[in-house]
This record gives C-alpha cells, structure tokens and sequence, in this order.
C-alpha cells in the first residue's frame, strides 16, 4: 500500500480514524499518507494548513514518519477526494464517520460510503469507536457466485501480504443445510486457489439474517478487520441499507475494507 489518504474535516470521528491509520500503517515502509481536508473558503487555508501540521506531527509521535498534508479550497468535498486518489494512483482510503454536524455524521449515505460508490481505490471505513488493534483476523465476505471474475484479489493480497493475517472466507444462505451443492464447491474450489497462499479458512453459515449472521461470525472468530465486495444487489447493499449495520457503523469497533468487483 504505497499511496494512502486521508481526509479529515477536524471532527473527533475523522481524527480518529486518522490516528488509526497511522498506527495500522506503522512499520509499512513503503507507505506514504496524505492528510486531505478541503476548505470552503480561502480565508481558511491558513488555519486548515496549522491545524494538518499539528496532526501530522501527533501521527508522526505515533510511529509513523512519512506524512504530507494538502489543504485545498472546492465545493465538493467527494470530487476533490476522488481526484486526488485517481491522481496519486492510490491504494486506500481510510475514513471515519465524516461531516460537521450531528445530522451530517451519518455512516449510511455519508460521504464515507459516497466515496465507495465512486470506486476510485478501496475505502477502509473505521467506525466512531474504534481503537486500533493488530490485524490478525481477517473476514472476507462473499456471495460465491462467479468469484474469480467478481473478488478483486489483487486489492486484498496487498492487505494480506501486508499484515500476514488468518483469512476466513465466509458465506451466508439459508439454503446451507447439510452438504453444500456442487456449484458451492467449485467457487470454494476457485477461492481456495485465488488465496492458497494464504491458507484460507471457509465457512458457510445457515442463516436468513446476512449480516447479523457476519456481526456473529466476526465476534466470535476474534476478526480484526472485514472485507466487502461492493456490487448491486449483494452483500455489501444489504449490510449497508440495514438497521443492524446502522448499529455496526457507529457502536463497533470493526473496521470494514470496501472494494469494488
């Protein structure tokens, strides 16, 4: 993961979401982060820079040493973003919970999961409360259908080869009652070889409720961090557009790496 940015609008939320990147990217030598905050007015360039440079010096005291800051005026705090990324060719995004207000902190159609949609590069979205821990479980969530074409593996071997962890490949369907069909065995096959080297772990969890049944899994498999696929009618749709998720967002401390088939 050399390129990763993140914004930060000052907010608690973003701050700490900041202060978990740095510690999650420490010892990445070939990482670099840039701290982003876009500013409405060029009155407010000076203080936007101060304010960059004094978390960028607190980020730096945390371990992490290869930070730049860039502060720049537009209207769109999303466009700017995603400029920025394409422009940087960058491997990840980390936010929090963006917005200034108590209405504009709102995880479900936020500017953390507008960025999603943009599909510039992955997003790892870190919840309101969470404290960083190492990441030593890994859930990677999938649907198991034409998984060699629709799992991007490159994005997620960058995360595993990073951080070394235990991969669980999960499923969830209702239908999973005794012996899994022969469709289910092939896509098992094509994830296994996709992930060998990883030594990857599956399981196939019987339950109707989707992401209750992964906010399970991921507490009692100790995950660390969840890996979602986003595409139309999937898995990723229905964890985000769900109340239980609305809860996930904003009350766990599980960080969720989104990216795009």
């Amino acid at each position: 993961m050399k390129n990763v940015i993140i914004p930060v609008d000052f907010s608690e939320t973003s701050l700490n979401a900041a202060r978990y990147g740095a510690r999650l990217l420490k010892g990445q030598y070939d990482s670099n982060i840039t701290l982003h905050h876009v500013y409405e007015k060029d009155s407010q360039a000076n203080d936007a820079n101060e304010r960059l440079e004094k978390l960028k010096s607190e980020l730096i005291d945390l371990g992490f040493v290869k930070i730049t800051t860039l502060a720049e005026e537009g209207s769109d705090f999303i466009d700017e973003l995603e400029k920025l990324a394409r422009h940087q060719q960058a491997d990840l995004i980390i936010m929090g919970i963006t917005g200034r207000s108590p209405l504009g902190q709102t995880f479900i159609g936020s500017n953390t999961l507008k960025m999603v949609n943009r599909k510039a590069c992955p997003v790892l979205i870190v919840p309101e409360k969470a404290e960083f821990r190492e990441v030593k479980n890994v859930l990677l969530a999938s649907d198991f259908k034409n998984a060699r074409a629709n799992t991007p593996s490159g994005p997620i071997k960058k995360v595993l080869k990073a951080f070394r962890p235990q991969l669980h490949v999960v499923n969830v369907d209702s239908r999973h009652y005794v012996a899994l069909t022969e469709e289910y065995q092939e896509e098992k096959a094509q994830l296994n070889q996709m992930f060998n080297e990883f030594n990857p772990e599956f399981y196939f969890l019987g339950w109707y409720d989707v992401d209750e049944a992964i906010n399970q899994f991921a507490h009692d498999k100790n995950i660390d961090l969840l890996i979602l696929i986003h595409k139309e009618q999937s898995l990723m749709s229905k964890l985000f557009k769900t109340s239980h998720t609305k809860r996930l967002a904003y009350q766990s401390s599980l960080p969720i790496l989104a990216l795009h088939e």
